[in-house]
């Protein structure tokens, strides 16, 4: 369950990231090649080969209070770097929208080193 949490918070570290990556200009220059891992020896975010939307309410309640946590402990300002990224991944949001949804519902993601994404949703209450 933990695992699951820590991948969500990861997961939307790493979209909020894609999405700052991607409104940057390109360098004048070419960049030099890193040979040294990333710092805390994290990889490279996996590509997105699946999209799995769940709501907040199918999952156990223990996995509930703990995404609640999560979603405490990062604020209004995590919770809009998600939702940009999200708009700005095509695949990630027309598997929204094919369930009839948008990134206003979503409250956390996960990302597992097979390239699966996982969305917790939330309806409005």
């Amino acid at each position: 369950m933990r695992k699951t949490i820590i991948l969500a918070a990861a997961a939307s570290l790493m979209l909020a990231g894609a999405a700052s990556a991607q409104q940057q200009p390109a360098p004048t220059t070419p960049a030099p090649k890193a040979t040294t891992p990333a710092p805390g020896g994290q990889q490279a975010a996996p590509a997105i080969q699946s999209v799995n939307i769940v709501d907040i309410t199918e999952l156990p309640k223990d996995t509930q209070t703990q995404v609640n946590q999560v979603i405490a402990q990062r604020g209004d300002a995590g919770l809009q770097k998600l939702r940009s990224s999200i708009d700005a991944t095509p695949k990630v949001k027309s598997a929204l929208q094919a369930k009839g949804m948008t990134s206003a519902q979503v409250v956390a993601a996960s990302m597992e080193p097979n390239g699966a994404l996982t969305l917790i949703t939330k309806k409005a209450s």
